[in-house]
Protein backbone atom coordinates (compact mmCIF):
# COMPACT_ATOMS: atom_id res chain seq x y z
CA UNK A 1 0.00 0.00 0.00
CA UNK A 2 1.20 3.52 -0.69
CA UNK A 3 2.10 6.26 1.22
CA UNK A 4 -0.58 8.05 -0.35
CA UNK A 5 -2.95 5.71 0.07
CA UNK A 6 -2.46 5.61 3.71
CA UNK A 7 -2.89 9.44 4.25
CA UNK A 8 -5.83 9.16 2.37
CA UNK A 9 -7.64 6.43 4.33
CA UNK A 10 -6.35 8.38 7.86
CA UNK A 11 -8.54 10.35 9.89
CA UNK A 12 -7.79 14.06 10.14
CA UNK A 13 -5.03 14.73 12.50
CA UNK A 14 -7.02 17.31 14.88
CA UNK A 15 -3.66 19.92 16.13
CA UNK A 16 -3.95 21.68 19.60
CA UNK A 17 -3.85 25.17 19.17
CA UNK A 18 -1.05 26.74 22.05
CA UNK A 19 -2.15 29.26 23.92
CA UNK A 20 -0.70 32.18 23.35
CA UNK A 21 1.90 34.21 25.80
CA UNK A 22 0.86 37.86 26.05
CA UNK A 23 3.10 40.24 28.01
CA UNK A 24 -0.26 42.51 29.33
CA UNK A 25 1.92 45.28 31.27
CA UNK A 26 5.32 46.19 32.05
CA UNK A 27 6.57 48.44 34.67
CA UNK A 28 10.48 48.98 34.36
CA UNK A 29 12.66 51.12 36.70
CA UNK A 30 16.71 52.31 36.97
CA UNK A 31 16.63 49.51 33.90
CA UNK A 32 19.67 50.84 32.61
CA UNK A 33 18.20 54.53 31.01
CA UNK A 34 14.61 54.06 32.27
CA UNK A 35 14.50 55.59 34.92
CA UNK A 36 10.56 54.58 35.37
CA UNK A 37 8.54 53.33 32.02
CA UNK A 38 5.46 51.92 32.24
CA UNK A 39 4.01 49.83 29.17
CA UNK A 40 0.78 48.45 28.31
CA UNK A 41 1.45 46.71 24.59
CA UNK A 42 -1.16 45.13 21.94
CA UNK A 43 -1.43 41.94 22.09
CA UNK A 44 -0.06 41.37 18.76
CA UNK A 45 2.25 43.88 17.23
CA UNK A 46 3.91 46.55 18.82
CA UNK A 47 6.41 48.96 17.17
CA UNK A 48 8.86 50.53 18.94
CA UNK A 49 10.50 53.51 17.35
CA UNK A 50 13.42 56.35 18.58
CA UNK A 51 16.66 57.61 17.60
CA UNK A 52 19.36 55.53 18.26
CA UNK A 53 20.49 55.71 22.49
CA UNK A 54 17.19 56.45 23.23
CA UNK A 55 16.15 53.01 25.07
CA UNK A 56 14.43 50.85 22.67
CA UNK A 57 16.80 48.42 23.12
CA UNK A 58 16.69 48.37 26.68
CA UNK A 59 13.06 48.01 26.43
CA UNK A 60 13.31 44.82 24.96
CA UNK A 61 15.74 43.83 27.00
CA UNK A 62 13.81 44.43 30.52
CA UNK A 63 10.80 42.21 28.42
CA UNK A 64 13.66 39.54 28.30
CA UNK A 65 15.41 39.88 31.85
CA UNK A 66 11.93 39.42 33.18
CA UNK A 67 11.32 36.22 31.70
CA UNK A 68 14.37 34.71 31.49
CA UNK A 69 16.36 36.19 34.54
CA UNK A 70 19.15 36.85 32.14
CA UNK A 71 20.38 40.04 29.46
CA UNK A 72 20.91 38.93 26.25
CA UNK A 73 23.52 41.81 25.62
CA UNK A 74 25.07 41.54 28.84
CA UNK A 75 27.11 39.10 31.26
CA UNK A 76 26.05 40.35 34.35
CA UNK A 77 22.70 42.16 35.52
CA UNK A 78 24.49 44.73 37.46
CA UNK A 79 25.64 46.49 34.71
CA UNK A 80 21.85 46.84 33.66
CA UNK A 81 21.46 49.30 36.93
CA UNK A 82 21.00 52.87 35.69
CA UNK A 83 24.01 54.82 37.73
CA UNK A 84 23.17 56.24 41.07
CA UNK A 85 20.74 53.73 41.91
CA UNK A 86 21.14 51.00 44.31
CA UNK A 87 18.52 48.43 42.85
CA UNK A 88 16.89 47.99 39.43
CA UNK A 89 13.05 46.36 38.76
CA UNK A 90 11.17 44.90 36.16
CA UNK A 91 7.63 43.92 36.57
CA UNK A 92 5.33 42.41 33.87
CA UNK A 93 1.70 40.95 34.17
CA UNK A 94 1.73 38.11 31.96
CA UNK A 95 -1.52 35.74 30.74
CA UNK A 96 -1.15 32.47 28.79
CA UNK A 97 -4.35 31.38 28.20
CA UNK A 98 -7.19 32.52 30.17
CA UNK A 99 -4.42 32.50 33.00
CA UNK A 100 -2.89 35.78 34.68
CA UNK A 101 0.30 35.93 36.39
CA UNK A 102 2.61 38.39 37.47
CA UNK A 103 6.57 38.49 37.22
CA UNK A 104 9.24 40.27 38.90
CA UNK A 105 12.99 40.72 39.32
CA UNK A 106 15.03 43.41 41.41
CA UNK A 107 18.65 43.17 41.40
CA UNK A 108 21.23 45.37 42.42
CA UNK A 109 24.97 44.95 44.01
CA UNK A 110 23.71 43.17 47.15
CA UNK A 111 20.09 41.91 46.18
CA UNK A 112 18.50 39.56 43.37
CA UNK A 113 15.57 37.93 43.87
CA UNK A 114 12.56 36.42 41.20
CA UNK A 115 9.15 36.04 41.88
CA UNK A 116 6.48 34.52 40.40
CA UNK A 117 2.76 35.63 41.74
CA UNK A 118 4.53 36.88 44.56
CA UNK A 119 6.54 33.99 45.53
CA UNK A 120 9.85 32.56 44.55
CA UNK A 121 10.31 29.52 42.51
CA UNK A 122 11.23 26.33 43.16
CA UNK A 123 14.25 26.59 41.04
CA UNK A 124 15.39 29.51 38.28
CA UNK A 125 14.56 26.84 35.52
CA UNK A 126 11.24 27.43 36.94
CA UNK A 127 10.59 30.71 36.55
CA UNK A 128 13.28 30.60 33.07
CA UNK A 129 10.77 28.69 31.22
CA UNK A 130 7.89 30.27 32.05
CA UNK A 131 7.42 32.83 30.03
CA UNK A 132 9.35 31.75 26.46
CA UNK A 133 10.97 34.14 24.81
CA UNK A 134 12.77 34.40 21.60
CA UNK A 135 14.91 37.62 20.76
CA UNK A 136 16.78 38.72 17.29
CA UNK A 137 19.16 41.30 18.03
CA UNK A 138 22.06 42.32 15.49
CA UNK A 139 24.63 39.92 17.64
CA UNK A 140 22.62 37.20 16.77
CA UNK A 141 24.23 37.12 12.89
CA UNK A 142 27.31 35.43 14.91
CA UNK A 143 25.03 32.33 15.05
CA UNK A 144 26.19 31.59 11.33
CA UNK A 145 29.46 33.50 11.02
CA UNK A 146 30.82 34.11 14.89
CA UNK A 147 32.39 31.14 17.25
CA UNK A 148 31.18 27.78 17.90
CA UNK A 149 29.97 28.90 21.53
CA UNK A 150 27.34 31.56 20.53
CA UNK A 151 25.41 28.24 18.96
CA UNK A 152 26.22 26.15 21.87
CA UNK A 153 23.91 29.10 23.97
CA UNK A 154 21.34 28.24 21.06
CA UNK A 155 20.99 24.64 21.73
CA UNK A 156 21.23 25.12 25.22
CA UNK A 157 18.30 27.68 25.27
CA UNK A 158 16.16 25.05 22.96
CA UNK A 159 17.40 21.97 25.93
CA UNK A 160 15.95 24.17 29.31
CA UNK A 161 12.69 24.18 27.92
CA UNK A 162 12.93 20.55 26.66
CA UNK A 163 14.31 19.36 29.92
CA UNK A 164 15.19 22.19 32.27
CA UNK A 165 17.36 20.24 34.85
CA UNK A 166 19.71 20.85 31.87
CA UNK A 167 20.50 24.45 32.87
CA UNK A 168 21.50 23.10 36.44
CA UNK A 169 23.96 20.29 34.20
CA UNK A 170 25.88 23.07 32.49
CA UNK A 171 26.17 25.32 35.78
CA UNK A 172 27.58 22.17 37.75
CA UNK A 173 29.77 20.92 34.89
CA UNK A 174 31.23 24.24 34.26
CA UNK A 175 31.79 24.68 38.00
CA UNK A 176 33.66 21.08 38.68
CA UNK A 177 35.69 22.05 35.49
CA UNK A 178 37.39 24.52 37.00
CA UNK A 179 38.02 23.18 40.29
CA UNK A 180 39.77 20.23 38.67
CA UNK A 181 41.94 22.81 36.67
CA UNK A 182 43.21 24.87 39.57
CA UNK A 183 44.00 21.32 41.12
CA UNK A 184 45.72 20.09 38.06
CA UNK A 185 47.89 23.18 38.42
CA UNK A 186 48.32 23.37 41.89
CA UNK A 187 48.43 19.75 43.02
CA UNK A 188 49.76 17.85 39.32
CA UNK A 189 47.91 14.86 37.80
CA UNK A 190 48.15 12.57 40.75
CA UNK A 191 46.39 14.75 43.22
CA UNK A 192 43.37 12.17 44.87
CA UNK A 193 40.40 15.07 44.22
CA UNK A 194 40.68 14.95 40.56
CA UNK A 195 39.04 11.51 40.77
CA UNK A 196 35.87 13.51 42.76
CA UNK A 197 35.98 16.37 40.11
CA UNK A 198 36.26 14.20 37.16
CA UNK A 199 33.00 12.10 38.16
CA UNK A 200 30.93 15.41 38.82
CA UNK A 201 32.21 16.57 35.34
CA UNK A 202 31.56 12.86 33.58
CA UNK A 203 27.83 12.78 35.34
CA UNK A 204 26.66 16.61 34.35
CA UNK A 205 28.71 16.93 31.23
CA UNK A 206 27.13 12.81 29.91
CA UNK A 207 23.66 15.09 30.69
CA UNK A 208 24.57 17.96 29.12
CA UNK A 209 25.59 16.26 25.70
CA UNK A 210 22.65 13.96 25.58
CA UNK A 211 20.16 17.45 25.89
CA UNK A 212 21.94 18.92 23.57
CA UNK A 213 22.17 16.38 21.24
CA UNK A 214 18.02 16.27 21.29
CA UNK A 215 18.05 19.88 20.97
CA UNK A 216 20.23 19.72 18.07
CA UNK A 217 17.97 17.19 16.24
CA UNK A 218 15.07 19.51 17.24
CA UNK A 219 16.86 22.89 16.03
CA UNK A 220 18.08 21.03 12.73
CA UNK A 221 14.45 19.22 11.65
CA UNK A 222 13.08 22.84 12.07
CA UNK A 223 16.08 25.36 10.46
CA UNK A 224 15.57 22.83 7.32
CA UNK A 225 12.36 24.33 6.18
CA UNK A 226 12.62 27.76 7.58
CA UNK A 227 16.06 28.43 5.52
CA UNK A 228 14.46 26.38 2.40
CA UNK A 229 11.29 29.47 2.79
CA UNK A 230 14.13 31.93 2.78
CA UNK A 231 17.00 31.05 0.67
CA UNK A 232 17.61 30.12 -3.16
CA UNK A 233 16.28 27.01 -4.32
CA UNK A 234 19.65 25.83 -5.24
CA UNK A 235 21.33 26.22 -1.92
CA UNK A 236 21.90 23.12 -0.20
CA UNK A 237 21.87 23.46 4.18
CA UNK A 238 22.63 20.52 6.30
CA UNK A 239 23.01 20.22 9.86
CA UNK A 240 25.65 17.89 12.41
CA UNK A 241 25.88 18.21 15.43
CA UNK A 242 29.67 17.03 16.67
CA UNK A 243 29.73 16.62 20.62
CA UNK A 244 33.11 17.49 22.18
CA UNK A 245 32.30 14.47 24.73
CA UNK A 246 30.65 11.72 25.62
CA UNK A 247 26.91 10.70 26.30
CA UNK A 248 27.40 7.96 28.74
CA UNK A 249 29.03 9.53 32.12
CA UNK A 250 31.62 6.26 32.41
CA UNK A 251 33.52 7.07 28.83
CA UNK A 252 33.63 10.47 29.60
CA UNK A 253 35.53 9.73 33.26
CA UNK A 254 38.02 7.34 31.64
CA UNK A 255 38.74 10.18 28.85
CA UNK A 256 38.95 12.44 31.77
CA UNK A 257 41.81 10.99 33.32
CA UNK A 258 43.59 10.15 30.17
CA UNK A 259 44.08 13.89 29.54
CA UNK A 260 45.25 15.12 32.62
CA UNK A 261 48.50 15.86 31.47
CA UNK A 262 47.58 17.75 28.52
CA UNK A 263 45.04 19.47 29.97
CA UNK A 264 47.73 20.73 32.47
CA UNK A 265 49.87 21.63 29.56
CA UNK A 266 47.13 23.51 27.53
CA UNK A 267 45.29 25.51 30.61
CA UNK A 268 41.99 24.37 30.03
CA UNK A 269 39.45 21.21 29.60
CA UNK A 270 39.93 19.31 26.13
CA UNK A 271 36.89 16.95 26.46
CA UNK A 272 33.76 17.65 27.35
CA UNK A 273 30.92 19.88 26.12
CA UNK A 274 32.54 23.11 26.09
CA UNK A 275 33.79 21.87 22.90
CA UNK A 276 30.54 20.83 21.15
CA UNK A 277 29.35 22.87 18.12
CA UNK A 278 26.37 22.65 15.59
CA UNK A 279 27.95 22.05 12.68
CA UNK A 280 25.89 24.54 9.67
CA UNK A 281 27.37 23.71 5.89
CA UNK A 282 26.01 25.31 2.73
CA UNK A 283 26.57 23.70 -0.13
CA UNK A 284 29.15 21.20 1.67
CA UNK A 285 30.62 23.82 3.14
CA UNK A 286 31.08 25.09 6.28
CA UNK A 287 28.62 28.20 6.57
CA UNK A 288 30.87 30.14 9.15
CA UNK A 289 34.03 30.13 6.78
CA UNK A 290 32.92 30.09 3.30
CA UNK A 291 29.09 30.96 3.01
CA UNK A 292 28.63 34.74 1.70
CA UNK A 293 27.19 37.47 4.33
CA UNK A 294 23.94 37.34 2.71
CA UNK A 295 23.74 33.84 2.79
CA UNK A 296 24.84 33.91 6.43
CA UNK A 297 22.34 36.50 7.11
CA UNK A 298 19.53 34.16 6.05
CA UNK A 299 20.42 31.43 7.81
CA UNK A 300 21.10 33.25 10.82
CA UNK A 301 17.63 34.84 10.77
CA UNK A 302 16.39 30.98 10.20
CA UNK A 303 18.22 29.59 13.33
CA UNK A 304 15.68 32.34 14.78
CA UNK A 305 12.76 30.92 13.52
CA UNK A 306 13.71 27.31 14.31
CA UNK A 307 14.54 28.32 17.80
CA UNK A 308 11.36 29.65 17.98
CA UNK A 309 9.45 27.11 16.67
CA UNK A 310 11.63 24.17 19.31
CA UNK A 311 10.72 26.63 22.07
CA UNK A 312 6.84 26.51 21.40
CA UNK A 313 6.67 22.50 20.26
CA UNK A 314 8.87 22.06 23.70
CA UNK A 315 6.96 24.60 25.78
CA UNK A 316 3.33 23.81 24.23
CA UNK A 317 2.58 27.85 24.06
CA UNK A 318 3.44 30.19 21.83
CA UNK A 319 6.40 32.47 22.70
CA UNK A 320 6.72 36.00 22.52
CA UNK A 321 8.97 37.26 19.61
CA UNK A 322 11.29 40.55 20.56
CA UNK A 323 13.14 41.98 17.18
CA UNK A 324 16.03 44.75 17.75
CA UNK A 325 16.55 46.88 14.73
CA UNK A 326 16.98 43.90 12.32
CA UNK A 327 16.27 46.15 10.03
CA UNK A 328 19.39 48.31 10.25
CA UNK A 329 21.54 45.12 9.21
CA UNK A 330 19.88 43.20 6.78
CA UNK A 331 19.18 44.34 2.78
CA UNK A 332 15.70 44.76 1.82
CA UNK A 333 15.35 41.06 0.56
CA UNK A 334 16.32 39.65 3.81
CA UNK A 335 14.26 42.40 5.55
CA UNK A 336 11.58 41.39 3.57
CA UNK A 337 11.43 37.78 4.75
CA UNK A 338 11.67 39.04 8.25
CA UNK A 339 8.61 40.80 7.53
CA UNK A 340 7.04 37.85 6.16
CA UNK A 341 8.21 35.93 9.29
CA UNK A 342 6.14 38.72 11.25
CA UNK A 343 3.01 38.15 9.23
CA UNK A 344 2.90 34.83 9.77
CA UNK A 345 4.02 34.22 12.98
CA UNK A 346 0.93 34.00 15.85
CA UNK A 347 2.64 35.41 18.95
CA UNK A 348 2.94 38.45 20.54
CA UNK A 349 5.84 40.78 18.95
CA UNK A 350 7.78 43.53 19.79
CA UNK A 351 9.66 45.94 17.53
CA UNK A 352 12.20 48.26 17.81
CA UNK A 353 13.36 50.88 15.07
CA UNK A 354 14.70 54.04 13.71
CA UNK A 355 12.40 53.94 10.38
CA UNK A 356 8.64 53.15 11.43
CA UNK A 357 7.72 53.70 8.05
CA UNK A 358 8.95 50.34 7.13
CA UNK A 359 6.57 48.68 9.02
CA UNK A 360 3.23 48.82 6.86
CA UNK A 361 0.75 46.67 8.21
CA UNK A 362 -3.02 46.99 6.58
CA UNK A 363 -3.78 43.42 7.91
CA UNK A 364 -3.55 45.03 11.59
CA UNK A 365 -6.11 47.05 12.59
CA UNK A 366 -7.35 48.15 16.02
CA UNK A 367 -5.91 47.32 18.96
CA UNK A 368 -4.29 44.49 17.02
CA UNK A 369 -1.30 46.89 16.17
CA UNK A 370 -0.13 49.66 18.99
CA UNK A 371 2.95 52.18 17.86
CA UNK A 372 5.32 53.95 20.68
CA UNK A 373 7.97 56.30 20.42
CA UNK A 374 10.96 56.40 22.88
CA UNK A 375 13.27 59.29 23.63
CA UNK A 376 15.84 59.78 26.59
CA UNK A 377 14.29 56.55 28.13
CA UNK A 378 10.39 58.18 27.80
CA UNK A 379 7.98 56.41 26.53
CA UNK A 380 4.99 57.69 24.58
CA UNK A 381 2.38 55.95 22.36
CA UNK A 382 2.57 57.39 19.21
Amino acid sequence: MSVRALESRSAPVTRAVPPRILFRSLVARAFRNLTELVLEPSPRLNVVSGDNGQGKTSLLEALYVVATTRSFRADKLLELVQEGAELASVRATVSEGAITREQRVTFGARARTWKLDDKRPPTLAAYATRTPVIVFHPGDLALASGPASVRRLLLDRVALFADPASGDDRARFTRATRERQRVLEERGVRAPELEVYERLMAEHGARLARARARAAASVGAALAPAFASMASPALHLTVGYEPGGAPDAADFERELASRRAVDLRRGSASYGPQRDELALCVDGRSARRHASQGQQRILALALKVAELACVRAARGAEPVLLLDDVSSELDPARTGAVYDFLRATEGQVFVTTTRPELFVTPELAGEARADFTLAAGRLSRA
